[in-house]
């Protein structure tokens, strides 16, 4: 008879079941073929090592990053995420699983008896219960699913955080590097004027030359003095954004080198078609799709009938009995949506929706990763060119700052050419410490672009 009813209740679910949607395919556009070969090709690529950072050459910079990656905040926000999501995880194997509770029901009650008397009773009635859904459509097998694949978003997410926090740490390490050639050049810069002011102040006081080439030596040292507290500030905010990303309080950073002395290694190597698996955020986009497909099958499941079965079992206990009675009750019960009011079918929709969502998130991503390691394989390719004419450039001015500070001191030319010439030589140094800089930035970018590492 148990048997019978259990049959009847399942027939029933799986006839309910038959008028239930059915769910759509993701856009097809959404799709991404990645191209065969990168559009710009760099020579000397090897392999990216697991801790890519250690290649430049600098135990400051390693002991930086790897300290980010431990202590950064952003880096801890994630971690915990991830733990988060595997709690949900857990909790959502809970509804494959049947739910089991005991109590006890128990009190004193005085009444009247059928024989006109006042008595007293004392009962008691502990009790076992078990309830249990079947899982016919999949509903929770769908929910166990989403919550996987949210581990798996979390987890990608988190590793990407940290490859961000290690790209960043890296290059902001760079930067104050920069910062500090630069500010070595400017007070070199500043000692040379000095010098030319005080020439120009002994030849000014002897009547050699008028007022003009002294004010004009002095405006230029000025000029220079006051471009060193501002860097000076900027290397302070450096290092202040270098130790809270860090995870550290505000303060000085220690240099293990300088910018000249950082090594530039090899541009990392992979394929177009490698990069979708070794970016993390790409793969988080994934994963989005397949918690949002999973939620669709949960939402979808909501059209067809739930089924419940459940038991208990105990005993009474009271004064009134010589002896304990057993009580038990099997039982279950099927529960079909007819009318909603179009709230499930919302729901459906609304979960197809954000799967389209999930679906264009990922094509967007994959576009992104691509752009970003052709903008960084781009600027590499172009850099090396920029600082071989810069230093053609430099060698030029240098050599005609010192024939126009030759000419100058001979009498034969006024000062403004030697001071043109300085000017020119400022600009060109300065502007090959950032061809430097940006050319290792620009290799930190491409390691993150490629995402790292291998897997």
């Amino acid at each position: 008879m148990k048997s019978r009813t259990l049959a009847v209740l399942v027939s029933s679910a799986l006839a309910l079941s038959a008028c239930a949607p059915t769910l759509q395919e993701a856009p097809l556009g959404a799709a991404v073929a990645p191209p065969a070969e990168w559009r710009t090709s760099l020579e000397g690529t090897v392999p990216a090592e697991a801790d890519w950072w250690d290649a430049f050459g600098d135990r400051q910079l390693s002991r930086l990053v790897e300290q980010a990656r431990l202590n950064n905040s952003d880096v801890q926000i994630a971690a915990a995420r991830v733990e988060e999501a595997r709690a949900t995880e857990r909790a959502s194997r809970g509804f494959l699983l049947p739910s089991l509770g005991a109590g006890v029901e128990g009190g004193v009650r005085r009444e009247v008896s059928p024989f006109g008397q006042a008595q007293t009773t004392l009962a008691a009635q502990p009790a076992f219960r078990a309830s249990y859904e079947l899982d016919l459509f999949g509903k929770n097998s769908a929910r166990v699913d989403a919550a996987e694949a949210g581990v798996a978003v979390s987890a990608a997410t988190a590793e990407a955080a940290r490859l961000s926090v290690s790209a960043a740490t890296a290059s902001g390490y760079i930067t104050l590097l920069a910062l500090d050639a630069r500010l070595t050049i400017l007070e070199e810069t500043l000692a040379a004027r000095q010098e030319a002011v005080k020439f120009a102040r002994d030849r000014a006081e002897v009547g050699y030359t008028s007022q003009l080439p002294l004010r004009q030596a002095e405006a230029e040292f000025q000029a220079t003095a006051q471009l060193v507290p501002q860097l000076k500030a900027q290397i302070a905010r450096q290092e202040n954004a270098l130790s809270v990303l860090t995870g550290e309080l505000p303060g000085a950073i220690e240099r293990g080198g300088t910018l000249a002395g950082l090594r530039q290694p090899p541009a990392p190597a992979a394929l177009p078609s490698e990069l979708l698996r070794r970016r993390p955020d790409v793969a988080a986009a994934e994963y989005r799709i397949v918690a949002a497909d999973a939620k669709m099958r949960m939402a979808r499941a909501e059209f067809m009938p739930s089924i419940d079965l459940g038991a208990a079992t105990g005993v009474v206990l009271s004064d009134l009995l010589a002896d304990p009675v057993s009580v038990w009750s099997l039982g279950g019960s099927i529960l079909a949506p007819i009318f909603q009011g179009g709230k499930v079918q919302a729901q459906l929709d609304g979960a197809t929706a954000q799967r389209d969502q999930a679906a264009w998130a990922y094509r967007s991503a994959v576009l992104n990763a691509f752009r970003e390691v052709e903008d960084r394989m781009a600027v590499l390719a172009n850099l090396n060119q920029q600082e071989a004419a810069l230093e053609s450039q430099r060698a030029a001015v240098t050599d005609a700052l010192r024939h126009a500070r030759n000419r100058y001191r001979a009498g034969y030319t006024p000062y403004i050419e030697q001071l043109d010439a300085q000017r020119a030589l400022l600009g060109v140094e300065l502007s090959l410490v950032q061809v430097r800089a940006e050319e290792l930035t620009a290799l930190v970018g491409l390691y993150q672009a490629m995402g790292g590492t291998p897997e």
